[in-house]
């Protein structure tokens, strides 16, 4: 591994965020060639983490910008104040000045009366470039995408009433998406690609660990273990790596130094935010799988999850 990509690694994870070689890698990448990288994967597994944490980490300026069904181009690049420029008009009248057309159209279609979106405010940054992350690009219409594409090109943009704005800092750039649609290929080509699947058992017990304080290490496997069985169960939502902690740091809210049937079935809505989920596991499967778990040691909770998925999915089925 290259030193740079270790010193990448050292202060994602100085950040508390757990990573791995293929993340900073492809951060590492991502800086050094000044390409936006597109990171795909479930739900909950932490890709909008890793802008927040490489923001924190390069100790500059995270602009977000929350992609949505219906997004505009103003409204993620720039819209005019209007009100501020209707008091500038009529604060004139009021006093009596009189300007000619084009001058007062310069004064207010200026920058004091522009509103800065997301994206030009990533590219006017003047100190530093800053970590642009435009987050769940898969939720916004295909043609925000086609807009995007000459943002991220040359991170430049044209304002007709103020001309061509040049990056003087070129930002970092991170994409998320949840693959709620397939996105364009000429997306794609612009960018590096990450896929972030859910961690296995030895992550997600070193990710609980690190993130929720004071938990002990019999407490985060049993998570674990018990997280890696319900995600190879078929239910209409599968939890990711957010829904892990919230629900160890739901258990240390409870006082739980170990898992128990009781408190594992009260606490099911941290895990399961699906009604029909929540019934299919709750009792007897719930006891179930608590029961396999809390026999285990450290290897059957690294290797047996599958086989109590298995199991069981099977039940689930046959009912």
């Amino acid at each position: 591994m290259l030193p740079q990509i270790a010193e990448i690694q050292r202060q994602l994870e100085g950040q508390h965020y757990v990573t791995d070689r293929a993340i900073a890698t492809t951060i590492y990448l991502a800086m050094k060639l000044r390409k936006p990288v597109l990171i795909e994967g479930q739900a909950g597994v932490g890709k909008t983490e890793i802008a927040k944490v490489l923001a924190a980490a390069l100790d500059t300026d995270l602009i977000r910008l929350q992609c949505y069904e219906g997004l505009d181009a103003n409204s993620a690049l720039y819209e005019w104040n209007y009100p501020k420029q209707m008091l500038h008009i009529r604060l004139e009248e009021a006093v009596g000045e009189k300007h000619d057309i084009r001058q007062q159209e310069a004064e207010i279609f200026s920058e004091p009366y522009l509103l800065k979106r997301p994206l030009l405010n990533a590219i006017t940054r003047e100190d530093q470039a800053p970590v642009l992350l435009i987050d769940e690009v898969d939720r916004a219409d295909e043609e925000f995408e086609a807009f995007l594409l000459e943002i991220l090109s040359d991170f430049q943009v044209t304002i007709p009433e103020l001309g061509t704005v040049h990056a003087k800092h070129r930002p970092y750039v991170v994409l998320t998406s949840n693959r709620t649609r397939e996105l364009s290929d000429a997306l794609k080509r612009r960018c590096l690609y990450l896929w972030i699947d859910y961690p296995d058992f030895d992550k997600e017990v070193r990710i609980i660990e690190t993130k929720v304080e004071g938990i002990n290490h019999v407490l985060a496997e049993q998570v674990a273990a018990f997280m890696q069985v319900v995600r190879r169960i078929r239910l209409s939502k599968t939890p990711g790596m957010a829904e892990s902690l919230d629900w160890a740091m739901s258990l240390m809210a409870l006082h739980a130094d170990h898992l128990e049937p009781e408190s594992v079935t009260e606490t099911l809505g941290a895990i399961l935010k699906d009604r029909d989920d929540v019934s299919r596991l709750a009792g007897s499967r719930t006891e179930s799988i608590v029961g396999e778990l809390t026999t285990l040691d450290e290897d059957g909770l690294r290797t047996q999850p599958p086989q109590i998925a298995q199991r069981v999915d099977k039940e689930l089925i046959s009912r």
